[in-house]
């Protein structure tokens, strides 16, 4: 398959109306080899996506957090397997839910062991998020809490779902990361993820914060209907971080997080910078969660997220910061062994250490796991793979 076949089967999905705008871009360990973007920003008729229409991507910053946790494990100001409460003092006494009282309250007890950065990198710390958790969700208002946590107070009270280490549970967890790399690199995670990261690489359109003429670039966030129509809907993005942010507080372009995948692609250099060591990008490529197996996404927010399980039935394991794929995607897609992630706004990108492919499609569509945005994405990753 040719570039300009790609090019089709997204302006053909555009044309369909099942996605308003798309912006998609893949590479292998020579460079770039696909970039493309069509659609609106805007339905109905809003500015066209071009390659520099930036889109918040969401959960796919934690791939970026992830990495600059990795910096200061490399540096020693971290340790992936100690208390890191060390460097987190509110997490030194976690507490577990445990069902409730009588009252119907929300029964409190003791961790059984103290939480670290591995399992925070592997979602197996215990923290969840209540669009995929209900019985967090009834319990956060009794105990006084927002979704996420707002200060080291809230954040000492945000309980587990679970005892560290004994599952795998979407959630907070990266959040969390980006707190130990503000508490050991003395910078706040925006500062420290431009610094460290994306100005080294080039990586000019990757931030938390918006100037101006970003905003001025940004595709609206559209909600898909019951009849399949789309519709825009506000989402308030890039503005100054709060206190947890390194979990989804990114916007970004392909091309610009194509470059970070195409470093890592490099064993952590591209263009003869280096930002991780060889070893440590395939570290956080290898299974770091053991016997335990990702596990099914239930929705408990229909607003924000569909059901979601990518690759359904098979054995997936977790990385340092990536979903691991254990068996080589059906229909010619990416290796056993890929990495990949996504964002709640329906971005996803893959990264074959196999076969040394990469790739990221953006779209902006509520809730996650949109069928159509799903489909896309896998037509998109078989007709790269097709063409090199």
């Amino acid at each position: 398959m040719t570039t300009t076949a790609i090019d089709q089967l997204l302006r053909d999905a555009v044309a369909a109306k099942r996605v308003p705008g798309v912006a998609a871009a893949a590479a292998t360990a020579a460079g770039e080899i696909y970039a493309g973007a069509f659609g609106t920003r805007a339905l109905p008729d809003g500015p066209p996506v071009t390659l520099d229409t930036m889109f918040w991507i969401a959960s796919m910053t934690k791939a970026l957090t992830s990495a600059a946790a990795m910096q200061q494990v490399e540096r020693g100001t971290l340790t992936l397997d100690g208390p890191v409460s060390a460097v987190l003092p509110a997490l030194a006494k976690p507490q577990v839910l445990d069902g409730v009282d009588a009252s119907g309250n929300p029964r409190l007890r003791p961790a059984k062991s103290p939480v670290t950065l591995r399992q925070l990198l592997t979602h197996s710390a215990g923290y969840g998020y209540d669009t995929w958790n209900p019985e967090l969700g009834q319990a956060l208002p009794k105990l006084g809490l927002q979704r996420m946590p707002r200060n080291e107070e809230e954040l000492a009270r945000f309980p587990l779902v679970f005892d560290p280490g004994t599952r795998w549970n979407y959630g907070i967890n990266t959040d969390l990361v980006g707190l130990a790399v503000e508490a050991a690199s003395g910078q706040r995670l925006h500062h420290y993820i431009r610094d460290h990261v994306c100005k080294p690489l080039g990586m000019t359109d990757t931030t938390f914060v918006l100037s101006e003429a970003q905003r001025a670039r940004m595709t609206r966030v559209h909600a898909r209907q019951p009849d399949g129509s789309l519709t825009i809907t506000d989402w308030p993005v890039g503005g100054e971080p709060g206190y947890c942010m390194g979990g989804g507080g990114i916007s970004s372009t392909a091309r610009d997080y194509l470059t970070f995948l195409r470093a890592l692609l490099g064993g952590g250099t591209l263009g003869g910078v280096q930002i991780l060591k060889p070893e440590t990008v395939a570290d956080m490529g290898r299974n770091h969660m053991g016997a335990l197996n990702v596990l099914p996404m239930r929705s408990a927010d229909a607003s924000r997220s569909n059901d979601c399980e990518l690759f359904p039935g098979m054995v997936k394991k977790w990385g340092l910061g990536f979903l691991i794929n254990t068996q080589a995607a059906p229909g010619g897609g990416r290796s056993a062994g890929s990495l990949a992630w996504a964002g709640l706004g329906n971005t996803y990108f893959w990264l074959d250490p196999v076969r040394r492919v990469a790739g990221v499609i953006l779209m902006q569509i509520l809730p996650f796991a949109d069928g159509e945005a799903l489909g896309l994405f896998d037509r998109f990753e078989r007709a790269v793979y097709a063409s090199v």
